[in-house]
């Protein structure tokens, strides 16, 4: 079996493939975050977040000669997905908003205010079979000029949005962490997960992440789903089996929906988010501080499309 798998439940053995090993695509990055996958072009795209760009990686080199910048500057970008008509959807700190990308390539603004007053820096994005949108908001990118522009914040929390996708109305509907990060929903749908992040700037905080029930167009039954026991939780992805893979110091860490530690990839650099991607949905791409790493796992990525 390969060093870098961590076994904690037999469970965790029929996830991966024992003989895969871990690849690293890109480095030299300053900090890697938001991957998101295109099977229809066949590529990755992913968020350089201090160089502000946005990279595009292609299959075919493991020597990073892969990669080619998509889009610069990025707006500080940190987390993306995809809408239900395939649009690229991008959280950008230094602009303090959630935009998408149209296939002509403009640039139209989904989210910037709340109650009159700019976002604090929105981090991480989802979208819904409905087509509403939910972003978290933490403060990450206003806390310096290395992944943003500092600055006070003006909104009273840090908070979870929902973008209504008739009216485009952005509503808050969670404020109970320190700094909302990584978000995704269970293949069904029926519950929201939400990354509190908080120990990074506050050592004693919980390192956990969050569900909540989806009811009635809102979130209910906030309770603990499970905790970090190396690093933070940053971002973090949902297999068709409702197990939730998750960044942390060590690297990636995996969870049964009951909030069992299943077991963990190690990765030799701290992950800051990662998702499925490839066309069966079933390579694992980590973003890790200065590197863009994958490895083949035998659970199927839940995201769509």
């Amino acid at each position: 079996m390969s060093s870098i798998y961590v076994h904690h439940d037999p469970r965790f053995r029929h996830l991966v493939v024992g003989s895969a090993g871990l690849d690293r695509l890109v480095t030299g990055l300053r900090w890697a975050e938001g991957p998101v996958w295109f099977d229809d072009l066949n590529c990755l795209l992913f968020s350089d977040i201090p160089n502000q760009r946005i990279l595009r990686w292609a299959p075919g080199a493991l020597d990073g000669s892969g990669a080619s910048v998509f889009r610069a500057p990025s707006g500080f970008a940190n987390g993306h997905t995809r809408d239900r008509q395939g649009r690229l959807v991008s959280c950008e700190h230094g602009n303090r908003r959630v935009t998408r990308t149209e296939v002509d390539g403009s640039i139209t603004v989904i989210a910037d205010s709340h109650d009159g007053r700019r976002l604090n820096s929105p981090n991480d994005v989802v979208v819904a079979s409905d087509g509403a949108i939910w972003f978290s908001d933490p403060t990450y990118g206003i806390l310096s000029d290395y992944e943003g522009y500092q600055a006070a914040p003006e909104q009273t929390a840090r908070r979870i949005y929902r973008v209504d996708p008739l009216s485009g109305a952005v509503a808050a509907m969670a404020d109970d962490f320190l700094q909302p990060n990584g978000l995704a929903f269970s293949p069904d749908e029926r519950v929201l997960y939400v990354a509190d992040s908080g120990a990074s700037h506050a050592p004693d905080a919980p390192r956990i992440i969050r569900a909540y029930d989806l009811e009635g167009g809102g979130l209910r039954n906030s309770r603990v789903f499970c905790e970090i026991d190396h690093g933070i939780p940053d971002g973090f992805r949902v297999d068709t089996q409702g197990n939730v893979w998750t960044s942390a110091g060590d690297g990636v860490q995996c969870f049964a929906p009951d909030g069992t530690r299943l077991g963990r990839i190690l990765v030799p650099e701290v992950v800051a988010n990662l998702t499925f991607g490839g066309p069966r949905r079933n390579r694992l791409f980590i973003t890790a501080t200065t590197s863009l790493y994958a490895v083949y796992v035998t659970a199927t990525g839940a995201q769509r499309p």
